[in-house]
């Protein structure tokens, strides 16, 4: 099983960050977004990255993007890679339009980072063809790709992907099923605590940051973290692990939806937990 052609749904940062590395490999890839300009932000968000690598040694920006067509619709291709919004109604309708767009034995698979991939498979005709392939973000540079396979995922499937990760330079990790895989059932309470520590006034966002980086030799803080991830999809995450987990302890912080709802995501708005 080769996967030669990939189309990439979602152009967003998971989306541009997953079609270059794909293309970096040797790749076509078909970039596709139906927000309008939402392609072209996504070609110029790899055209500076590609820049910012080949400044310390990376490949020809050019050339990789030479190998990326922006596309208006859905097109064949042997590998389908879902990284829009972390919303289960809005990926199962992906799911649901790549099943009938691209050939049987091409394979579905999606960046989600909690949703169950088997609710995503049930949207198709191919479940054993379905798998999650969980990036992190920034996808070029960070190496993991957290592989999840669901109920009805095969063992050729899985292998081809956890080999195509490694031909893209990273490192995969299988995981089965269940909600938040294993990346976000440890990192989302480890987030939203720290939250709580600055919703009861435990220390200040700052003091925070600096106790888990220094304290834990973490690269980065909870907050800073959370505001990189985007603070509507933490809260998204953490909702699906509560409802999936049927456990109150992954309940959002009052604050983390009061940020959201005044529409403070983080880096993406500006403003979050920090001001960029």
């Amino acid at each position: 099983m080769r996967f030669e052609h990939v189309l990439v749904v979602g152009a967003g940062q998971m989306g541009s960050g997953i079609a270059q590395v794909m293309a970096a490999s040797g790749r076509r890839v078909s970039l596709y977004d139906a927000a309008p300009g939402a392609v072209e932000r996504g070609l110029e968000t790899m055209r500076k990255s590609l820049t910012k690598l080949a400044e310390k040694g990376g490949p020809d920006p050019d050339e990789v993007l030479a190998r990326v067509e922006l596309v208006e619709e859905f097109v064949s291709a042997d590998l389908m890679v879902e990284a829009v919004v972390e919303d289960a109604a809005v990926k199962k309708d992906v799911f649901r339009r790549a099943d009938e767009a691209l050939p049987p034995e091409a394979v579905l698979a999606s960046n989600t980072s909690s949703i169950p991939i088997g609710s995503l498979a049930a949207a198709t005709s191919r479940p054993d063809r379905v798998i999650g392939m969980h990036f992190f973000n920034p996808v070029p540079v960070l190496e993991l790709v957290e592989i999840v396979r669901g109920r009805e995922t095969s063992d050729e499937t899985a292998e081809a992907v956890t080999e195509l990760a490694r031909e893209l330079g990273k490192t995969p990790a299988v995981a089965n099923d269940f909600p938040g895989f294993v990346s976000n059932r440890i990192l989302m309470p480890y987030i939203n605590e720290a939250i709580w520590a600055l919703h009861e006034g435990v220390a200040e966002p700052e003091a925070i940051d600096t106790i888990a980086k220094l304290g834990f030799n973490h690269p980065m803080g909870p907050l800073a973290l959370a505001d990189l991830i985007g603070l509507d999809t933490c809260v998204a995450i953490m909702e699906v692990l509560r409802d999936g987990l049927g456990d109150k302890r992954y309940e959002p912080c009052p604050l983390l939806r009061d940020l959201v709802d005044a529409g403070k995501v983080g880096r993406k708005s500006g403003v979050g937990f920090f001001i960029y």
